[in-house]
Order: C-alpha cells, then sequence, then structure tokens
C-alpha cells in the first residue's frame, strides 16, 4: 500500500487553521480597511521571516487575524513589510560575526513594524536557503550560530527552537506553491486548479506543483535522508498531493560555477566575448573567459546540457534532469508561476515591464534574449545593459540561455508555453513578495496559536 509521510514541516495547527481561510468571496473590503483603526478589538498575530537567500538577505513581516487572512501590518496600508540587503550571508564565509550583523538594519526594521505590545510574542524565522547549503565544513553552522546569538542579545523578538536553520530545498518549494496558491485564493480548490512554480534563485531551483493522487502512488523512492518526491497536505479542507523536488547547485548564480566547470581551464562560449577573468561563487573562484570564437548560444547550449546531466540515466519513466522524476506531469503544471532569478531576467531584457508586479512570457523569449546577449561584446554589454550590475555582465549571455536551456531542456517546456513572471502577486488591494516566507509565516503563526 502507497504511504507518504504528512508534511514535516506544516504543523496540525496550521493544517487545522488555513482550511477555514476566507474566500475572497467572504472578505470584507470595507472591515479590512478600518482595522488598524479598531487594531484593539481584533485578534492579531504577527511574524518576522528571513530569508537568507545566496545573493541577499531579505525579511518580510506578516499581519494575520484569527482565520490567517492579512491585515496591514502596524502604521501601514501593505499587508507586508519586505527589506533587503546585499551581499547574503554565504559572502562571509570568513567572518561568521559580520554576516549575522548583516542583518541588523533588517531586524531594527522588522521590530518597528510590529508593536511594543506584540513583540515578545511575534516568532522570528531565519532560512537559509542553498548559497549556505553549499559551504564547506561547519561554515554554515558557525554562520547560524552568530544569527541565534544576534537575535538573543539583541531582539525582543520571539525566538524559536531550531528557527535559526538551513531551509531544506523541498520544504522552501513548499512554502513558496503554499504561498502562491494562497495569495491568488486557490487553497481549497481541486488540484487542477491550483498553479505550480518554477522558483529559480541563486543557489537552487525548485519545482513544486499538485499531482494526482494516482500518479503520487507511482512516486519512486528516494535514498533515505532525502526529502521524499510527494507531500500531502490537507489545506482548506481539501487534501494535495505535492510533488516537489529543489536542484541544489542549479540556481542562477550556482549555474554559473557548474558551467564553468565543464569547460575547466579553457575559453566558455557561454562567456561575453573579449572577457577574460574568474567568477566567484561559494569562496571558490573559477575561470571564465571567452573563447576565440567569442560566445554562441548553440555552443553555450551544448555546454549547459552537460552541466545540467539532461541525458543522466533515467531510473524512473519520466525524469526532468539528472537522473530526476518529473512528477508525472498534469492539469496541477498547467498554470505556472515562474519566479525570482527568471524574473529579473526577464525585466533586464526588457520583455517585460520591470515595473510591474506580474507579466506573461515563455521560453522563446528568453532563446530570443540570449540572441541578442550572446552577439554581445564585453566592451559594449554595458551600454546595452545598463541595469545589470558590473559584476553580472560577463555572463548575461550564459544566464539567459541557461534559462531557456533549463525551462525547455531541463523541465521539458515548449518552447511557446505561457507562464506567468512574477515579482508580487495581488491580495485584494495590496501586493505581497512572492517568495516563500509567507508559508513560513502562516506556520510560524499557527503554532503560536496552537500553544
Amino acid at each position: 500500500m502507497y504511504k507518504i509521510k504528512l508534511m514535516g514541516l506544516v504543523s496540525l495547527a496550521l493544517l487545522v487553521m488555513v482550511f477555514v481561510l476566507p474566500t475572497s468571496a467572504d472578505y470584507n473590503y470595507s472591515n479590512r480597511k478600518i482595522l488598524p483603526i479598531l487594531k484593539d478589538s481584533v485578534s492579531k498575530s504577527y511574524a518576522v521571516v528571513f530569508d537568507a537567500g545566496s545573493s541577499g538577505s531579505r525579511v518580510h513581516v506578516f499581519c494575520f487575524d484569527q482565520d490567517l487572512s492579512l491585515l496591514p501590518v502596524f502604521n501601514g496600508t501593505d499587508v507586508e513589510l519586505f527589506a533587503k540587503v546585499k551581499p547574503g550571508l554565504s559572502a562571509y564565509a570568513e567572518n561568521p560575526k559580520a554576516a549575522a550583523e548583516s542583518l541588523v538594519p533588517l531586524l531594527e526594521e522588522a521590530e518597528s513594524a510590529v508593536p511594543k505590545e506584540l513583540r515578545s510574542k511575534t516568532p522570528v524565522r531565519v532560512g537559509a536557503t542553498a548559497g549556505l547549503r553549499s559551504l564547506e565544513g561547519d561554515t554554515s553552522e558557525r554562520i547560524l550560530q552568530a544569527v541565534r546569538d544576534l537575535l538573543r542579545d539583541r531582539s525582543s523578538l520571539k525566538s524559536e527552537a531550531g528557527g535559526v536553520s538551513i531551509l531544506g530545498g523541498s520544504q522552501e518549494g513548499s512554502y513558496m506553491w503554499m504561498a502562491i496558491n494562497y495569495l491568488v485564493g486557490n487553497l481549497g480548490n481541486k488540484y487542477p486548479n491550483t498553479v505550480g512554480i518554477v522558483d529559480l534563485g541563486g543557489g537552487s531551483v525548485q519545482m513544486a506543483y499538485a499531482i494526482s493522487q494516482a500518479n503520487a502512488a507511482n512516486a519512486p523512492q528516494k535514498p533515505d535522508g532525502q526529502d521524499p518526491y510527494v507531500k500531502q497536505l490537507l489545506l482548506k479542507g481539501t487534501a494535495y498531493f505535492l510533488y516537489v523536488h529543489s536542484y541544489l547547485n542549479y540556481g542562477l548564480l550556482a549555474s554559473r560555477a557548474e558551467i564553468l566547470k565543464v569547460s575547466k581551464d579553457s575559453g566558455n562560449p557561454c562567456v561575453l566575448t573579449g572577457y577574460d577573468g574568474v567568477y566567484n561563487y561559494g569562496g571558490k573562484d573559477y575561470k571564465a573567459s571567452s573563447t576565440l570564437a567569442g560566445s554562441s548560444v548553440q555552443a553555450c547550449r551544448r555546454v549547459i546540457l552537460k552541466a545540467l546531466q539532461v541525458h543522466a540515466p533515467c531510473k524512473n519513466p519520466n525524469c526532468t534532469f539528472g537522473g530526476v522524476w518529473n512528477g508525472g506531469g498534469g492539469d496541477g503544471q498547467g498554470n505556472l508561476y515562474v519566479a525570482s532569478f527568471f524574473f529579473d531576467k526577464a525585466a533586464e531584457a526588457g520583455f517585460i515591464d520591470p515595473n510591474e508586479p506580474i507579466g506573461k512570457a515563455s521560453p522563446a523569449d528568453f532563446k530570443k534574449a540570449a540572441k541578442l546577449a550572446c552577439a554581445t561584446k564585453f566592451e559594449d554589454a554595458k551600454s546595452r545593459y545598463p541595469s545589470v550590475e558590473e559584476r553580472d555582465l560577463p555572463f548575461i549571455c550564459m544566464d539567459f540561455v541557461y534559462e531557456y536551456t533549463l525551462l525547455v531542456d531541463g523541465f521539458g517546456l515548449s518552447s511557446r508555453k505561457k507562464f506567468t513572471l512574477v515579482k508580487k502577486v495581488k491580495y485584494h488591494d495590496s501586493f505581497v513578495e512572492a517568495a516563500w516566507p509567507l508559508g513560513s509565516a502562516i506556520e510560524a503563526v499557527s503554532s503560536v496559536a496552537s500553544l
């Protein structure tokens, strides 16, 4: 008999509370607007979640009512406070204390958003993602301990046991799926009416979507110690079988190192023509130089296919890349929300409006952007891509070819498949970052409420 372990990251309290979330039809817009005035008569709970990613650290502050609907944060109209700093914690591999100190501006801003009388009851979490997962030895643990010490000594928020940790990749993907479907009002719908997510971070990329019970029953087993392919959730009274997998080392920044490893000490056709230097990731330097022939979409794709291990042995009926099972497909994957570096790079290329929170695109748009980028010489890159940071300019060809190849050859999407590129999601009359911390915040608030 097929058995799936109940999703470890979702507490029983979360399962009980989320299923009573009101639908948009039940939501009283007029009441929501006067809630800040009537705050003393309404039960409120806050949560502070730090997303310690490889490219930077971000903080999210949320406020919930007793039904787990989002409310405006203290003295504001937005339902989320969001702030960020660069670089990420992993950039301080040799100085854990400096890593922790980099969070101080975010911590101060977060605490200012929580009423003083609620700070001691407000859970604070720090979820480090792929950037710290990739560090060697005990480096990541020393950084996390420095962060724990910072919160203990300098924060008035409620620290949880295990609240500062490296977030498992599957956990990150599950939180992200929950957050997006919460915001668009899909929780409680049958699985074909939910949206799937692809989240391209700096160190890893996650895919998550709801599948049928039949597909879940056919899920292959992973080796002991690895997260299963399928997690069972009960959200808003509806059971879901969530396929989720995280590909460590295949986030945008980490993928550059993997791609450069293929060419080793030789020139790489993904590096812009005329560039000769190094790329540093995870404390290691990788030779990054163009070939004599210059950058090329087709030659770059061949290198990236090797880096992705697209043709690795597949023990299962269907695989994505690296021998990973693809979940079996189905309606839950039909409507995709694609986030993080996919959105950022599309905005840099100009085929979506960077001032809008969402946009529509297809893999073909990334291929078109790749052709233009790969035809650009390094000396001309800044004038053509003024919004791209200097350190990223040598890799604009690589990044666009990688994103196209990941979607088409890695995840098996049609080059014309339309999906939603998302930075923020509209929630009633406000916008919320399309990111996993909302899922973590829901769990944190639910756990506190159950005590």
